[in-house]
């Protein structure tokens, strides 16, 4: 499915969330991993403020796009985010949703 860039050059972004790995399995334990880098995938919760609307995103990033210390209400910059639509069925259900991935996001002095 096509991917779409998403602008937050003149948003207000602060971590709502701090990283937490994102699992594959969370049974057996099995981290995700990005295909491309082999990197382990973590998600962040992020507080996006633009025109006058907020709003709440939970973005996978790859741990090398991390920085140390990321914490709740830190205001930060999200480099390469991204949104995709998804969908699926599971136990007869279908599910549908938007996904969010960046590359990286580093503090704002």
């Amino acid at each position: 499915m096509p991917s779409f860039k998403v602008d937050t050059s003149s948003a207000l972004v602060f971590v709502a969330t701090a990283p937490e790995p994102k699992m594959v399995n969370k049974k057996t334990g099995e981290r995700a991993v990005d295909r491309e880098t082999n990197a382990s995938l973590s998600t962040v919760g992020l507080l996006v403020s633009d025109e006058g609307e907020g709003n709440l995103y939970q973005v996978t990033v790859p741990e090398t796009g991390l920085p140390e210390g990321l914490a709740p209400g830190m205001p930060v910059k999200v480099i390469g985010l991204k949104a995709r639509d998804w969908e699926n069925e599971f136990n007869g259900q279908k599910r549908h949703g938007i996904s969010f991935r960046a590359v990286a996001i580093t503090p704002v002095a």
